[in-house]
């Protein structure tokens, strides 16, 4: 199939562009939200292609991760009736648990949630939903965890604040320094934690894998967000993980592969716990890269996909070839 598709989520597009297909994503010279384009990043599949090309190019399906998208692509597909999944990352934020999904009740496309979670939080009505739980590629077995700090994965860690848990960080911060990486992380050191709390930046996948891999164990404090990538990347990476018991944790993270709960008080004495004993956190961590590779593996995330995406167009197909009630029982 040729999939439109924009690059929004970097660490999600990153496996869902590995499939078999080919992947048009819209490029403008800024290389903005609506044309990053690759974003410098190596995938073969990917076709970049400027929005203005896309009325004259053949598409077989759109995929959605924004709902401004809709009409965006409608537009630029010059309302060519196309078969659409709208891939819901998040989970709801406003008076859960009644949150109206704003696609609620569309006949027009499906929504793919990325957690049981978000598929049970959100009120989608009559629309057709399904789930599509995460997968990423890979990074191996990298751990070495010599060094007795913490590392964490967090965008924008002082802005989003208790939504990410970052209130949560100092306790752990008590036991052994910790490092984040994200986007603004370098608002960290106005919290006042001195070489505690380090934020370390945006940093590549690659390099930003290889130093999460030294330090003893990953933290995941994040409070209500959906199932985050680095947390399955640091469990592929057999790193033993520290995480609140929210949201659709409790799916990918057994306990025995670290901590998972929501007493903040048992997560930092397992968190003493692993930085006190190498040889337990070296086992607990062999646990998260089995449960992970088990859950989240790229082959299992490619391969529901392609069911999805197969789905789809043969729905698509059938309803064009049904006649309208209005049509019924006509003659010519």
């Amino acid at each position: 199939m040729r999939i439109l598709v924009w690059h929004v989520h970097g660490g999600w597009m990153d496996a869902f562009v590995r499939g078999r297909h080919e992947y048009l994503v819209p490029t403008t010279p800024a290389r903005d939200a609506w044309g990053l384009g690759t974003g410098g990043r190596d995938w073969p599949n990917v076709v970049e292609i400027a929005p203005e090309d896309l009325a004259d190019a053949d598409v077989d399906l759109v995929v959605l991760q924004r709902t401004e998208e809709a009409e965006v692509a409608r537009s630029l597909l010059g309302g060519r009736d196309v078969p659409t999944v709208f891939v819901e990352h998040n989970a709801p934020r406003v008076d859960v648990p009644n949150s109206l999904h704003p696609f609620r009740d569309r006949d027009d496309l499906t929504i793919a949630h990325v957690t049981h979670w978000n598929a049970l939080m959100w009120d989608c009505g009559a629309a057709r939903t399904t789930i599509v739980e995460h997968g990423v590629v890979d990074p191996g077995p990298l751990y070495t965890g010599r060094l007795e700090r913490f590392g964490a994965v967090i965008n924008e860690p002082v802005r989003r604040n208790r939504v990410v848990g970052t209130d949560l960080l100092p306790r752990f911060a008590e036991v052994a320094p910790v490092d984040v990486f994200g986007m603004g992380t370098e608002h960290l050191a106005d919290l006042g934690h001195g070489d505690r709390l380090v934020g370390l930046g945006d940093v590549k996948p690659d390099p930003m894998h290889a130093a999460l891999a030294d330090r003893r164990a990953y933290l995941h404090p994040n409070r209500w967000t959906s199932l985050g990538l680095s947390l399955i990347e640091a469990m592929h990476m057999a790193m033993p993980v520290l995480v609140l018991a929210t949201t659709d944790a409790v799916r990918t993270v057994p306990a025995g592969a670290g901590a998972i709960g929501t007493d903040v008080a048992e997560l930092t004495r397992a968190s003493r716990l692993l930085v006190d004993d190498p040889d337990e956190a070296r086992r607990r961590g062999a646990v998260a890269r089995e449960a992970a590779l088990a859950r989240h593996s790229l082959g299992r995330f490619l391969g529901d996909w392609d069911e999805l995406l197969d789905d789809v167009v043969t729905r698509h197909r059938r309803a064009r070839r049904t006649p309208s009630p209005a049509l019924e029982g006509s003659t010519r």
